[in-house]
């Protein structure tokens, strides 16, 4: 007997290790590729892009927020893995009904840590796991600057949506020397043009997801705060966790 307990404190018991596996998060279908888990992933987002040769045998089930229930279960999986941020929840207990469901919940860099680290205890993969934890943290070391200054991270635009400081990517923003100007903020909150430009953050980043933020946008914020430093970021540093952060 296989016992594991999802981030959300659900214990889920196996009779043997999940052979089909269906992940509806992105960083984390690149985590169980990373873990050797390749061959069982008979399903995964439309948004799971890494690694790149993912789709040719792996079924897509629709996106992170529309998740395709029948298609889903059509491939008759043995376990379905899901994230309390990124999927939606109604969707989610529908599912648990036909087949267990894990669910991540990832705050910051400890938890994203203790998710490798559960996944890789599920599967027999807990070495693979503490390299992969390893990789992270020299990658987050390798860009780490002490005392950058403040800044704002833009995840949106129409309206400008930033990241308060109860999210994974506030965390690994204050890891690499950011002092987040919405710390104090829950979750996405938006800001007006009025409001960016009394916080003068001293760098404004712009992520390369959700929103697909270009060079145009960096003048457009310029003109708002001339005197801050503001950049592409890539939102995949910021965001994925799994093992994304340990190859940048």
């Amino acid at each position: 007997m296989i016992e594991s307990v999802d981030q959300l404190g659900r214990v889920h018991r196996f009779a043997e290790m999940p052979k089909r596996i269906v992940s509806l998060v992105p960083s984390i279908t690149e985590l169980l590729v990373d873990l050797g888990l390749h061959q069982n992933l008979v399903g995964c987002t439309k948004f799971c892009v890494h690694p790149n040769d993912l789709k040719a045998d792996t079924a897509i089930i629709g996106g992170t927020k529309n998740v395709k229930r029948l298609a889903v279960e059509a491939l008759s999986p043995d376990l379905i893995i899901a994230s309390k941020e990124e999927n939606v929840k109604e969707q989610v207990e529908a599912l648990q009904e036909r087949c267990p469901v894990w669910v991540s919940d990832v705050v910051d860099l400890k938890s994203g840590a203790e998710m490798n680290m559960l996944l890789g205890e599920l599967f027999g993969a807990q070495a693979i796991a503490k390299e992969i934890n390893a990789a992270n943290a020299r990658s987050l070391a390798e860009h780490t600057v002490t005392n950058r200054g403040t800044a704002l991270y833009f995840i949106w635009k129409d309206p400008f949506m930033s990241v308060g400081g109860d999210t994974y990517i506030s965390n690994v923003m204050q890891a690499v020397g950011y002092n987040n100007l919405c710390q104090n903020e829950q979750r996405y909150p938006s800001l007006e043009v009025e409001k960016i430009r009394a916080l003068k953050p001293a760098h404004i980043l712009l992520s390369s997801e959700p929103f697909p933020f270009k060079e145009q946008h960096i003048a457009e914020l310029k003109a708002i705060c001339i005197n801050t430093d503001v950049r592409l970021v890539d939102g995949e540093f910021f965001s994925w966790y799994g093992s994304r952060m340990g190859k940048l």
